[in-house]
């Protein structure tokens, strides 16, 4: 096989992503582009690249970490169908409205935001809990799934990005502390004023809820459910299946909140917990996936106990809800491995270090910070990982600042933002997928319509780094 593509290795991860937003068929569309990336390795040969791409399909599987996150993801389904058939979602929707919590559209909306932002230990969690508590409010005030998975997606990877005293600030921090950055903590501290993409993300999140005002897709699918009262599209393929979302409480059983808010309060106190663990004490240093498996776990045992002791459900009902709900994920698991393999077949391709070498031969002092935004951005957007990028770039990015002049804390924060906002916009992405699967919204769906968000907050971004450039 080939070791060094070139400008090949571009066209898997981009052809995938245009095929699955204009055909909608996000399966097809993706292994098409694992098939191509495996064939483009085989020097051609389409039969030894499709057999290749079968092999790394199976190949996501050894990796622990893949693995958790597809098993964590598929076991939500069951923790949904328990809390639906216990008469908790029923329960938590009329607690919410007996109490006055939320009357309008504007205070669903706001009560997703700021569960968002209080959840920042983990990408992964903060998409489930906030999917988990605000589905069935934002159904009740006839509000799109589309718009629950844009203020899901937005307020995950950015804010955890932005409060850094978690995984994502522990990772960041050794791969400064890899390019002898004496004091990487503190120089991560003061890059968060110029990671403007997670800033502006937020921000646009905000005052979208806040005015109401919607544009393109989005503005559509507000429309169908605010007037007929749909809030899904016909035809729209949820990566929940319809099992798992609309299953009514069991008969007899009157409808009580505790049922589904304390599996998600197990699920939120065993993240921390978790991390602690896996970091053999330091909470910064645990593992993400491990823990959002355990918090998962916990909270599923947890819920089974307390339906138990309230003598809901006998031994054999649990078992086969759990299934249920484990089987309505199974698109969502097909979906994970997919974005997994066609991550790893960029990573064999060279996607990456091909498109970062590539800007180095253009880059300008002045404009490191908007280039190294750019072209973070186009990483992982490519492939689908905010972490892979930040790999990628910081060892490219940090001699700038020796060679090239180049501001230490700007050029950080460039890369940090350039990586949130691939990884917001991609559809390979596992926090977008997430986010689909927390709102039960269709995926592409989702793309597309947060997309003209995403674009405007990069806008800003790029604004403000070419005026950061300019005055340096």
């Amino acid at each position: 096989m080939i070791q060094s593509p070139g400008w090949l290795s571009i066209l898997p991860p981009v052809i995938a992503i245009i095929l699955a937003i204009w055909t909608k068929q996000v399966f097809v569309s993706l292994f098409f582009g694992i098939w191509l990336g495996w064939t483009i390795l085989a020097q051609g040969n389409p039969i030894t690249g499709i057999a290749a791409a079968l092999e790394s399909c199976v190949r996501v599987f050894q990796d622990t970490g893949n693995t958790k996150v597809i098993a964590f993801s598929a076991m939500v389904g069951a923790l949904l169908a328990f809390t639906q058939y216990s008469g908790g979602v029923e329960g938590f929707v009329r607690w919410v409205s007996n109490k006055g919590i939320v009357k309008t559209r504007r205070k669903a909306g706001l009560l997703t935001y700021v569960i968002g932002l209080m959840i920042f230990v983990e990408s992964s969690i903060t998409c489930l809990v906030t999917g988990a508590i605000s589905r069935p409010i934002f159904d009740k005030f006839n509000i799109s799934r589309e718009k629950l998975a844009y203020i899901c997606d937005s307020t995950s990877a950015p804010i955890c990005i932005l409060i850094p005293l978690n995984g994502w600030g522990a990772y960041v921090i050794g791969l400064l502390a890899n390019q002898n950055i004496d004091q990487p903590f503190r120089v991560l501290i003061h890059s968060l004023p110029f990671n403007l993409y997670a800033i502006f993300a937020i921000i646009t999140v905000l005052v979208v809820i806040l005015t109401g005002k919607d544009v393109g897709a989005m503005a559509k699918a507000e429309k169908r459910a605010r007037v007929e009262g749909k809030v899904l599209r016909d035809g729209a393929e949820p990566v929940v299946s319809d099992e798992v979302i609309s299953i009514a409480a069991k008969q007899g059983i009157k409808p009580n909140a505790r049922n589904m808010l304390i599996p998600i309060a197990i699920m939120v106190m065993m993240m921390p917990i978790g991390l602690t663990i896996t970091g053999d004490g330091n909470i910064m240093e645990g593992s993400g996936s491990t823990s959002v498996f355990w918090a998962v776990t916990a909270a599923i045992v947890g819920a089974g106990m307390l339906y138990s002791v309230q003598r809901l459900f006998k031994l054999r009902e649990m078992v086969d809800l759990f299934f249920k709900g484990l089987g309505g994920l199974m698109p969502l698991a097909l979906l994970m491995m997919l974005a997994f393999a066609i991550g790893d077949t960029c990573s064999e391709l060279g996607t990456g270090p091909y498109v970062a070498n590539l800007a180095k031969t253009w880059l300008n002092p002045r404009f490191v910070p908007v280039i190294l935004f750019l072209v973070s951005g186009f990483i992982a957007f490519s492939t689908g990982t905010s972490w892979g990028t930040f790999g990628i770039m910081m060892p490219i990015a940090i001699p700038m600042v020796d060679s090239m002049g180049a501001h230490l804390h700007a050029t950080v924060g460039a890369v940090l933002s350039g990586g949130i906002f691939g990884d917001h916009c991609s559809p390979i992405s596992d926090t977008t997928i997430i986010s689909s699967m927390a709102s039960a919204s269709d995926h592409i769906d989702h793309v597309r319509t947060q997309l003209p968000y995403a674009l405007l907050a990069t806008l800003l971004a790029l604004i403000v780094y070419l005026i950061i450039g300019l005055q340096s």
